[in-house]
């Protein structure tokens, strides 16, 4: 996630590590614990863009009938790929906190690094440890290996992977898990030059790589839902950038709708609460609205407008972060407990506001072990990279503990002191 127009970055999801990666052997805990008690400046100048809104505002809220998740679908995204003594102790967390989806990158050079050379050790290991926990897997495909790089060409629409070598990752990957993956981002942030392999960003292109995955995805496991990518909510208009908004009436006009099932949305808050409206954003920061979490009501107003408005939105990336370390992000900080009260916040606004139009809501991030206070996505996290055992922040303990519903389901929330709030049976997984 970017923000141009003030010029500084938001965070990029890490890479999948494609070497070896370094477990240090640890016994998974019997039970788990709960303690209580964006880019560097830009270089060009930020470009009004112009307002795409339809008029009058239409979120639609009944025209959701026959919805992909319930309403709401709680999710994370974490880090399994290499920690296998430690990914166990993760997807416990979530079983702790009552999130029943993880995100999980799928990283297409990590699966077939070289071309019809299949990897499956990995992703084996994290289907069959989330089904053993319980967890459903919302895989996000993208992270293209070198050998599949288109040419590059005189078509600005061409996408910068070769799509015969991407169909047949999608539909592979998607037959061999079927019944097993629940959904599949397809890409992400494809409105950021750094996203769509340094080329300016093309919303036909990207609609091209959607369609060839959809179709590959659903020709192999016709029940899975296909989620659009996340798209970075920006203002600025400029060779690298395109603002959401505008993107997305261009991946409308391109044919996107019938490639997808849910609306793949990025919604960070930076330093607002979560109530704030786009219309007191505009007013504070110069007329980008897009800077708070209900720049997705924008959005939505978008989809209904171009007649989409029966399928659901899926909130892939939302988060605050509280780095005090980078100066390119700490303009956005907030404390460890407004980190807390602003994600609590956050599902209460769509529990009471987005439903059933909202379905997955996508907290950033469980922190991958390996992380420290140099990594900017350390400081997002709802929890500390330590182990034994793992270090919770307020955040975490206020996202287990808080009221969640669900469809026609409502979990209470929980006294912090209850023998439900702090210990988990363990369970046992074959190997």
């Amino acid at each position: 996630m970017e923000d141009h127009d003030s010029g500084q970055r938001l965070p990029a999801v890490p890479r999948a590590r494609t070497a070896a990666h370094r477990i240090a052997g640890v016994t998974l805990l019997a039970a788990l614990l709960l303690v209580v008690s964006g880019c560097s400046r830009a270089e060009e100048p930020p470009a009004p863009a112009a307002n795409p809104l339809p008029t009058p505002y239409d979120l639609a809220p009944d025209a959701v009938t026959d919805p992909a998740f319930p309403s709401l679908t709680y999710g994370i995204q974490a880090f399994l790929w290499w920690n296998g003594t430690t990914r166990p102790y993760d997807l416990d967390a979530m079983r702790l906190m009552n999130f029943t989806h993880v995100k999980q990158i799928f990283a297409w050079a990590d699966v077939e690094p070289v071309d019809d050379e299949w990897h499956w050790q990995q992703a084996d290991a994290v289907v069959a440890e989330a089904q053993c926990r319980g967890r459903q897997i919302v895989a996000r495909l993208d992270h293209a290996p070198e050998w599949a790089a288109a040419a590059p060409g005189d078509d600005p629409a061409a996408p910068p992977v070769n799509l015969d070598a991407w169909g047949e990752f999608c539909g592979t990957l998607a037959a061999r898990y079927k019944g097993q993956i629940a959904a599949y981002q397809v890409w992400n942030e494809p409105n950021l030059d750094r996203e769509w392999g340094g080329r300016s960003p093309n919303a036909e292109g990207y609609v091209s790589l959607l369609k060839t995955c959809s179709q590959a995805i659903h020709t192999a496991d016709p029940d899975a839902i296909i989620i659009s990518a996340g798209l970075a909510p920006t203002g600025t208009v400029s060779s690298a950038v395109t603002p959401d908004m505008i993107y997305l009436r261009q991946m409308y006009d391109a044919g996107a709708s019938e490639w997808f099932d849910v609306l793949g949305l990025n919604a960070p808050g930076y330093n607002d609460p979560p109530s704030t409206s786009p219309e007191e954003a505009a007013e504070k920061y110069d007329g980008n609205r897009w800077r708070v979490f209900r720049h997705v009501e924008d959005m939505r107003a978008i989809m209904v407008d171009e007649g989409d408005a029966a399928k659901q939105v899926a909130i892939l990336e939302m988060g605050w972060t509280t780095d005090s370390v980078h100066p390119d992000y700490a303009w956005h900080a907030v404390t460890e407990q407004q980190q807390a009260d602003y994600l609590v916040g956050a599902y209460q606004w769509a529990a009471e506001h987005w439903r059933p139009w909202v379905g997955l809501m996508t907290t950033i991030y469980l922190s991958d072990f390996d992380w420290t206070p140099d990594d900017e996505e350390y400081w997002w996290a709802i929890d500390l990279p330590s182990f034994p055992p793992k270090t919770y922040r307020p955040a975490f303990i206020a996202l287990a503990n808080m009221e969640k519903v669900s469809g026609d389901t409502v979990i209470p929330a929980r006294d912090p002191g209850s023998p439900e709030a702090t210990t988990l049976q363990p369970l046992t997984c074959p190997n």
